[in-house]
Parts: C-alpha cells; structure tokens; sequence
C-alpha cells in the first residue's frame, strides 16, 4: 500500500523534479521550501493541538479544499500576488503528482484560483547604456578579462546567468562562433555568440593560462574564481552590480536584464518573435511575447509626442 504521509509523498516528489524533470537543484530547493511551508501550516491551523498528527504523520487524504483556502488566506497576509502564485503552483503540481501516482483521487487545488497578477515590464538597458557598461570594464588584469568575457558572452547570447556559470571550455566553438548550453531541465541549446563575445573569452582563458598554467586542454569550467574553482551566479550577479556603478548606472543591474535587454534589442531591431523565443529557450512563447509590451510602450509614447492630431 502506498503510504500517504505527505512528508514521505514530498520527499518523492522533489525526487521526481530532479530526476525526471530534470529541474536544477536551485528549483527544487524552492518547491521543497513552499511545500514544506504549506505542510507546517495544516499541521499549525488545522491539527493544532492534537499530537498525533506531527508533521510527519500529516496525511495526503486529510488535506481538502477548505484546508487550501485557509493557507491562500495565511499566504494573503504576507505575501506578494506574484509569490503566492508560486507557492499555489507548487502545491498545485505537488498534488497533481499524488493523483497521478493513484495516492488520492482528486487535487484538492482544482477549485483554488491563482490571484491574478500585474503584468511587470522587463527591467531592460537602452543599447547605449549596455554599451557603456561593456566598454567601461578595464581589461589590464585577469579579472577585469574574466567580467568583460563573462557580461559580453551574456549580452550576445541572451543566455540565463545559470547557463553561463554552468559553461565549461569545450562549450564554445570559436569555428562556428557558437556556444552550448544546457538549460531549465537539462535541454540543451545551440546558439550563436558574436566575435566581440569570442575574442573577450580568448583573451581571458589566454591570460589564465599564463598566469595560472591552466590551458584550455581540458573540459573544465569555463569562468573560474580566484580559488580556481567553478564561478558562481552569486559572485556573477556581485561583479555586475559593482561594475555597473563604478561606470555610473543609474539603475539597478542583474544578469537577469541583460538577458531582457538582449530579448528588447532583438525585437526592436526586428527580429521574429519565435526566433527570439528558440534563442532564449522559452517554453511558450508567451513568455517571450512580454518583452513586445517594451517595444510597444516605446512607440506609443513616441507617437503621443509627435503625432499633431493624437
């Protein structure tokens, strides 16, 4: 008999989303958290009192819809539309799996509706701007090589900052001016890189080589830190934040939008949607389609300025 305990049944679960879904360790992470949030709260709200029913021993055929609607009113109190709508889709995909798996009948979630939520804008740079943070990286030191190889590579490509810190040398192919990467659940994708990327990577892994002896022989990371280990999306996300104010952004800088910046300046340049779309390795296109909300904006605002009889 297959047992109910829901602290077994998630352990099983996130079990699944690595091995079968392929997710990465910094997603399953987070399913685990929200489930186990929402585990902590029926045993709190709704079994407090009663020993016998610790959190471990919490069953999946004890959870109902009345039981969900009290933790969508524990997530109101001190959460964002947007995280609730995460954590509810995590619990949703939870017990979608248990009815899958013939461990209850029915999702408790079928009758919950997500809070609807803003639609956001991508934080993106101007071309002028990206422009001036890349050239203002000063190339005299091996770490100055590293950041101007890592954010041009970022920039040309479009490519999350997970997949850039999960690179190693063999990765690039300077011949066809390509580079591969594995994406959200191990897809992996083939894309075109520009020469400015390329020739930045070379003179990176050149001047590593001599001041390192480490040589590009071996299929080892491609961005290293100062202990000659793997770079981490953390110290990426660190060094562009620094660089960004040393050259006078006045906004906030992630990774993230230069990735969004690479999308924008595609499309206004023209580029196909779908094309746009392969290259970020969205799975619906309606996850690319927000960034034509940007060039959209643009041009409306261009018009409400010019047009004489607006």
């Amino acid at each position: 008999m297959i047992s109910l305990s829901l602290k077994n049944q998630i352990k099983s679960f996130i079990e699944s989303l690595s091995s079968e879904k392929g997710y990465s360790i910094n997603t399953c992470r987070a399913y685990s958290h929200d489930l186990k949030e929402f585990v902590a709260f029926i045993n709190k709200e709704i079994f407090s009192g009663k020993k016998q029913n610790s959190t471990g021993n919490i069953t999946a055929d004890q959870v109902n819809g009345l039981m969900i609607r009290g933790y969508l009113g524990f997530l109101h109190k001190k959460n964002k539309k947007i995280t609730i709508a995460r954590k509810l889709s995590a619990t949703r995909s939870f017990f979608r799996y248990l009815v899958k798996r013939g461990v209850i009948p029915d999702n408790p979630l079928d009758s919950i509706l997500t809070p609807k939520q803003k639609k956001t804008i991508p934080v993106y740079l101007p071309v002028d701007d990206i422009f001036r943070l890349l050239d203002s990286i000063r190339t005299d030191t091996l770490f100055g090589l590293r950041s101007r190889a890592i954010f041009e590579t970022l920039y040309s490509s479009g490519i999350r900052v997970s997949e850039l810190a999960g690179m190693n040398v063999f990765d690039v192919d300077f011949t066809k001016q390509v580079i591969r990467v594995l994406g959200k659940g191990n897809k992996e994708r083939i894309l075109p890189v520009g020469r400015k990327a390329l020739n930045a990577i070379s003179d990176y892994r050149k001047r590593l080589q001599i001041e390192t002896g480490i040589s590009t022989d071996e299929n080892t990371p491609l961005f290293l830190n100062k202990n000659k280990g793997r770079l981490t999306t953390r110290s990426i996300a660190r060094i562009l934040e620094k660089t960004a104010k040393e050259c006078g952004l006045l906004i906030p800088v992630s990774p993230h939008s230069i990735r969004h910046s690479f999308a924008t300046h595609l499309l206004d340049a023209g580029a196909d949607l779908r094309v746009v779309q392969e290259l970020l390795g969205h799975k619906s296109l309606s996850t690319t389609q927000k960034y034509t909300h940007v060039s959209i904006d643009r041009l409306m605002e261009t018009y409400d300025k010019a047009h004489p009889r607006r």
